[in-house]
């Protein structure tokens, strides 16, 4: 009894404190700090430089954003692509395609040297449908390669790249296509690049989040194996997003040789490394299974935004080339980064 009296009670230790965890912003909100931040520095050089104001001139901020319109429908496929791990570098030479052939269905009669002189004058509907079936069937094949074969992507597109170019060329033997009618012309007018821009991508961020594609898509990148044992037809969804891929930038040729009224084999010349950048800089990751379209609409914000501010401030072409590059070195080596603390977490 005295032993039981003498015994002491356990002594209750105290409990361990709740861990902290520090909210991130998200990163769709530092993306656009950032292209608040690059602006505001233009705008400084502008009146250092130039003694005027780089975000107040609205004709500059128009041209802008209608050339990132175009750069962004690429993108935003380019952006899915990546998603599943994979990479497409043949969106501008498929845009270039797609557009000589959109193009050379939509000219008039009134002009002596038409492409196809029996094939003058059509409904507006059938060089649309032409340019988004070029590139869809490029996205298609670029899809099916990769999925049949297991090659890599990067050889996969980098083979579309050189042949969709070397096609756009040979289709009319390096002559732009010209005279087009004025129902054609009207989807590159005023602002309805930068409409169709915007609602694509609205579309594809609602698919993205929202949809089993959407589900699939993410499942790929973050783990394929996994994804094939869950019961996802892992073949059949990429030929799906590289054929999106592709079909986006059918649009996107439309779209550039209406607003240009004129089709050449040289248009969209690089704008596959613009729509990667875009992607990149927006927060969608090469390691896959990461990224949001609002971060690359974002993204190809800031590429026409320092493009413009560049330019604006008199620096060379060049040089601009130069610090685009280094911009993307940037993006990829802060994706590692991130990608390293997220496993050590």
């Amino acid at each position: 009894m005295n032993a039981i009296l003498e015994s002491k009670p356990e002594e209750k230790k105290p409990a361990a404190a709740p861990v902290k965890h520090r909210r991130r912003m998200p990163t769709e909100l530092s993306i656009l700090l950032v292209l608040i931040g690059i602006g505001l520095v233009f705008e400084l050089f502008g009146w250092i430089v130039r003694d005027q104001s780089f975000l107040m001139n609205s004709q500059r901020l128009v041209l802008m954003i209608l050339q990132v319109s175009i750069i962004g429908l690429l993108a935003i496929g380019v952006t899915q692509v990546i998603i599943t791990t994979g990479i497409d570098l043949s969106s501008g030479s498929v845009l270039a395609l797609s557009a000589m052939i959109a193009a050379s269905l939509a000219q008039t009669s009134d002009f002596s040297r038409a492409v196809f002189p029996s094939l003058t004058d059509l409904p507006v509907w059938i060089p649309v449908a032409m340019g988004l079936g070029v590139g869809l069937l490029a996205g298609g094949i670029n899809g099916s390669i990769i999925a049949v074969t297991g090659i890599p992507p990067f050889i996969a597109t980098l083979g579309m790249m050189v042949s969709a170019r070397g096609l756009a060329r040979y289709y009319t033997e390096g002559q732009p296509v010209s005279m087009l009618s004025d129902s054609y012309t009207a989807i590159g007018h005023g602002a309805m690049p930068v409409v169709i821009f915007l609602v694509v991508a609205v579309i594809f961020h609602i698919a993205l989040r929202y949809t089993k594609y959407g589900k699939y898509t993410y499942a790929i990148g973050g783990n394929m194996q996994a994804a094939r044992t869950s019961g996802i037809n892992v073949k059949r969804h990429l030929i799906i997003v590289y054929s999106i891929a592709g079909l986006l930038a059918g649009l996107a040729g439309v779209v550039a040789s209406a607003r240009a009224a004129t089709g050449q084999a040289g248009m969209g010349m690089s704008y596959e490394l613009d729509a990667i950048a875009a992607a990149v800089i927006g927060g969608t990751s090469l390691a896959g299974g990461v990224g949001r379209i609002t971060g690359t609409v974002i993204g190809a914000l800031i590429l026409g935004v320092m493009a413009s501010g560049f330019t604006f401030v008199g620096v060379d072409a060049y040089i601009q080339d130069i610090i685009k590059g280094l911009i993307i070195v940037v993006a990829v080596v802060i994706d590692q980064y991130r990608n390293k603390r997220k496993l050590k977490r």
